[in-house]
């Protein structure tokens, strides 16, 4: 079966000061499930359902810190079906807590150098096997992915608000808000990787023809590259939870969270703005930190 979820996604309004009189709300999506919570419960919810239905081998790609590894892996699990993620990069040493978390869920691990993995071709090793296999793309990019992720503003009321705001990784969700957001509301996207120009053309190629520029693509805060943090954002992640108390990641939403007040500080907004920010989940990435770097756990 595919997983359930909390059907209570709230949107909770943001205690922050008001910039230019924009205002601020959040969607809790992290609070969806427990491991298969934010965006990816919807980019994976179309791809589940024809891997039930087929009964066959999920295989699937990610790095080291991906949610989308982990909320695969638990899907999977709770489908009752096989699931392998081709991983980017040499084996380390010392696995990180997200794939020590998803081979715990029952994922099985191949990992595959940076080139190989570039080209996204399925290794001899497991396209040798006699298994019936069914590949979901990295970060569940594609049409089922961004039709699932076009449901997300349904979750609540949301036609209130001039502007939706999320982080971006492979822009399968940015895809998915832009095409069922409302003609007023415009739709920003935050890459957290550094210099993913292409981006714009592959998050245009999932949308109809009438809502290809129906998007905003913010490059500057991606803090050096994916998964890449610095000082100033981990202190913006504590001070953010002291004033909402809303725990937010360093891959994606720390950076987008940040790059929303600091472009209402630069007057982005017009005044009057009712902006929604996107909570995509993914906390479980901040176990790579060091214990006591984050207020919250």
């Amino acid at each position: 079966m595919i997983p359930r979820i909390n059907p209570s996604c709230r949107i909770d309004p943001l205690p922050l000061p008001a910039e230019n009189g924009v205002s601020f709300s959040v969607l809790r999506l992290d609070r969806l499930h427990p491991i298969v919570s934010g965006n990816k419960w919807f980019k994976l919810k179309f791809y589940l359902a024809e891997a039930v239905a087929s009964q066959k081998t999920i295989v699937t790609f990610g790095g080291a810190y991906s949610n989308h590894i982990v909320a695969t892996a638990a899907a999977a699990k709770e489908a009752g079906l096989l699931c392998i993620g081709i991983i980017r990069g040499e084996e380390a040493p010392h696995l990180s807590a997200t794939l020590l978390q998803a081979k715990s869920l029952g994922m099985e691990l191949v990992f595959v150098s940076r080139q190989l993995y570039a080209q996204k071709i399925i290794p001899m090793e497991i396209s040798s096997r006699q298994q019936e296999l069914y590949v979901i793309p990295e970060g569940g990019y594609g049409n089922l992915g961004m039709r699932g992720a076009s449901e997300i503003l349904q979750q609540n009321q949301t036609g209130s608000f001039t502007h939706l705001l999320s982080a971006v990784g492979t822009g399968t969700t940015l895809a998915g808000l832009a095409a069922a957001a409302k003609v007023n509301q415009q739709v920003i996207g935050i890459s957290v990787l550094k210099n993913n120009y292409s981006l714009q053309a592959e998050i245009a190629q999932l949308l109809p023809e009438d809502k290809k520029n129906a998007f905003t693509l913010l490059h500057d805060y991606h803090f050096g590259g994916y998964a890449k943090r610095s000082t100033e954002l981990l202190q913006f992640m504590n001070d953010f939870y002291e004033m909402t108390s809303v725990p937010t990641d360093f891959v994606y939403t720390g950076k987008a969270f940040f790059a929303a007040l600091d472009l209402a500080k630069k007057n982005f907004f017009p005044t009057g703005s009712n902006v929604l920010l996107l909570h995509s989940g993914g906390l479980q990435g901040n176990r790579s930190l060091p214990k006591g770097t984050l207020i919250f756990d």
